[in-house]
């Protein structure tokens, strides 16, 4: 039997809008307003009238019907993990790793969506903040990313390292579905960065600290039927059955890094991350024989440490599902196949590789917000003016991929100018308005049929 609704809570959002907002913290806003049918501008004021609701009835909130503050950090400490790796983290995952854990609690785990947003927002779990580098991360994982710190900082003092051999590489995996690709309708779904099972592409990038940019890596996996036309920047591979971890990296080392330790002197570091990346005797021997040191971030520590995380990754990501969304609507009753959507692919890539080429003080920044080199002074910046530079570099790099401008104009043609109005709207209007719903706090097996949102 349920027990009544504290008065407190009367304000607290519905399940339907806390499903919305957990799914935009998840994910992103767009896709939630994309899943959902509702404006960005919709599920951004819900989220602040939560966090503005959570602010006024902390005392109300008790945790103990809840995962204890351990099973929280060991929760937290997957998401982050699953996000490095390219994994899915929607409501079903998280839902049932939570309830994995708590298992072990006596009288059970009560679970709700009221609950897992505030999970989300308490671990500053969003996808979309651009501040992580401030963000303390759980303990455990903290302690991990300390160490990494303390010691890439002491063996670029210690060994002398030169800003070009200061080198961090990451991927970013692509993710195709054929069936959707080929259908009449929904195409924009069909290419994801996140999934599971093989990807269809891997794209490897490198950064130098001294402001430089590698050649890119894809690897594809299928056969090129005809020749692509290849950028410059970017160096292409292609099997039927794909690579697998130890290849890409062995592959990385001969095409990419020796190529460049040949052209250079001295003692090399390379910042890699744990996941996918296997290093194997061959890649070892190649790091070795160039006297690079690899500096592995420890799990779960990727958004705070790895100067690709920072901002470049997540910036070509966005970049290319922008383009891919674009292309998508033009060739809506077109055919797309497989190598039509590389050869895009490859062109998007090589746009967004020039306009970071071209921003060197931009690359070099990311090492020093990651906390991978010291400040200009010789000590580390305080957390709070890494994540000012943090803002700024993904605002700058957005700005001149041209990101947001789309979502600006839409936003202001459904009338933006009266969300300040909204806003500051009398109280009692703003029930009004989200009246009707039901409050009842509810578990994820609801169908999206039960759960669908009516147009305001």
């Amino acid at each position: 039997t349920k027990e009544p609704e504290p008065a407190s809570r009367k304000e607290q959002l519905s399940v339907k809008k806390l499903r919305v907002v957990l799914f935009a913290l998840c994910c992103n806003t767009e896709q939630a307003a994309e899943h959902f049918r509702n404006p960005p501008r919709r599920i951004k004021r819900w989220l602040r009238r939560f966090q503005a609701f959570q602010e006024e009835n902390l005392a109300s909130l008790s945790e103990g019907k809840y995962l204890s503050l351990e099973a929280e950090e060991k929760l937290a400490e997957w998401v982050l993990t699953q996000r490095e790796q390219q994994l899915p983290v929607n409501e079903e995952t998280l839902f049932q790793k939570a309830t994995k854990l708590g298992r072990s609690l006596e009288g059970g785990f009560k679970i709700s969506y009221e609950w897992a947003v505030r999970f989300m927002l308490r671990h500053n779990l969003s996808t979309h903040t651009r501040r992580a580098v401030a963000h303390p991360l759980p303990k455990d994982v903290e302690d991990n990313a300390g160490c990494f710190i303390e010691f890439v900082q002491r063996q670029i003092h210690t060994q002398d390292l030169p800003l070009s051999m200061i080198a961090a590489v990451d991927e970013i995996s692509l993710f195709l579905d054929v069936e959707v690709l080929s259908s009449d309708d929904r195409k924009e779904n069909a290419l994801q960065t996140v999934g599971t099972g093989e990807p269809w592409c891997d794209v490897v990038l490198t950064i130098l600290a001294d402001g430089s940019v590698l050649p890119t890596l894809v690897f594809y996996r299928g056969r090129v039927r005809q020749p692509a036309n290849v950028p410059e920047s970017i160096l292409l591979e292609a099997k039927e059955n794909g690579y697998g971890d130890d290849e890409i990296m062995e592959l990385w080392s001969s095409r990419v890094w020796q190529k460049h330790t040949d052209c250079q002197s001295g003692k090399g570091m390379l910042v890699l991350d744990c996941h996918r990346t296997h290093l194997s005797e061959e890649v070892l021997s190649v790091l070795s024989a160039s006297s690079t040191l690899p500096a592995v971030v420890p799990a779960g520590c990727s958004s705070k440490i790895q100067p690709l995380d920072v901002c470049i990754k997540r910036t070509v990501k966005n970049f290319l599902h922008k383009k891919w969304k674009e292309q998508a609507k033009e060739m809506a009753d077109s055919t797309c196949d497989s190598d039509i959507l590389l050869q895009l692919v490859l062109c998007w890539l090589a746009e967004a590789l020039e306009v970071i080429s071209d921003s060197p003080e931009l690359v070099q920044q990311s090492f020093l917000v990651a906390s991978v080199l010291p400040g200009p002074d010789g000590t580390a910046n305080s957390p709070a003016r890494n994540a000012d530079m943090q803002e700024e570099l993904i605002a700058s790099l957005e700005e001149q991929l041209k990101l947001g401008e789309e979502q600006q104009r839409r936003e202001t043609a459904t009338g933006q100018d009266r969300s300040q109005a909204e806003e500051s709207a009398d109280p009692e209007i703003l029930h009004q308005l989200f009246e009707g719903e039901s409050e009842t706090e509810s578990f994820y097996g609801f169908e999206d049929a039960d759960l669908e949102l009516t147009e305001i």
